[in-house]
């Protein structure tokens, strides 16, 4: 485990940042106290994203969201990949970094997806070691998100909580609870969330995430639940959240939408409704 800048957000909602609600964002952002980004999106070195984001950056505090790390890759970490996520992260200062639980690539490719892991010993000493990696080169805390899951490993050795708790215990990384994600796994592996919950490493928590998620059905007419991003947050998930936050008190949370994306005041009522939550407990 290696020192690492460790740095929060407000306690109050936010959002994904989609450069189409800059102009919304910008003249009334409403209950949203920072914005999210997914680096992949700012690596470049100009263009009215690049301006964009540094005006944003001014005045909101940003969540910087990576997605093509590959941490549960069986591969070493593409250097080039964490060079540029570096020279991104070192100019927003951002007030959380987080990445997957999940691998995205295999030799030489890139596979367009968040794919899961057994949870085996051999798989917790690769995790455990990209993720030194990441905090030293980035030099700050990294935040691990809960994945959503549609099948599981029969070679798995532990629990997803039980691997996480270990992750923790020897990197000092974080944890971004995804809400959503919690619900679509117990639905498609005919879980209980509530208990996924109980056994949750909560005190890890940095961000929380709420999306929403499409439903479909498998072969056999037993529901299946895609993590789309690109509808409102369902009840039982809210309520959910709500029980997270009674216990937590008030955590950073986000509004995840990155699929059919709605016009601004969509987006500001679901933050709004967040806010509501964690008013209840403040």
């Amino acid at each position: 485990m290696l020192d690492h800048q460790t740095l929060t957000l407000p306690n109050a909602p936010g959002v994904g940042y989609k450069a189409q609600h800059f102009a919304a964002i910008w003249e009334d952002p409403g209950p949203v106290r920072w914005l999210e980004i997914h680096a992949e999106n700012y690596m470049g070195d100009g263009g009215r994203p690049i301006a964009q984001l540094r005006n944003l950056a001014e005045r909101f505090p940003i969540s910087v969201h990576g997605v093509g790390l590959s941490i549960g890759g069986e591969g070493s970490l593409n250097a080039d990949h964490l060079a540029r996520l570096k020279k991104l992260v070192d100019w927003v200062g951002p007030a959380s970094f987080s990445e997957h639980l999940a691998w995205s690539t295999h030799d030489t490719a890139f596979l367009n997806d968040l794919l899961p892991l057994p949870y085996t010993q051999a798989t917790l000493n690769r995790v455990a070691d990209h993720i030194d990696q990441v905090q030293h080169v980035v030099g700050r805390q990294m935040l691990l998100e809960n994945p959503s899951n549609y099948l599981a490993f029969e070679e798995s050795e532990m629990a997803e909580t039980e691997f996480l708790e270990a992750l923790i215990k020897r990197t000092g990384c974080g944890l971004l609870l995804d809400i959503n994600n919690v619900f679509i796994s117990a639905t498609n592996q005919q879980t209980d969330p509530r208990s996924y919950l109980n056994a949750f490493p909560l005190r890890a928590v940095g961000e929380i995430h709420l999306g929403g998620h499409d439903e479909d059905q498998d072969e056999y007419g037993v529901s299946l639940l895609i993590d789309s991003h690109g509808a409102p947050v369902v009840d039982p998930v809210w309520q959910l959240y709500a029980e997270v936050i009674a216990i937590m008190g008030p955590t950073p949370t986000l509004i995840e939408w990155d699929t059919d994306v709605p016009d601004w005041p969509v987006l500001a009522a679901e933050a709004s409704r967040a806010a509501d939550v964690l008013a209840q407990v403040r």
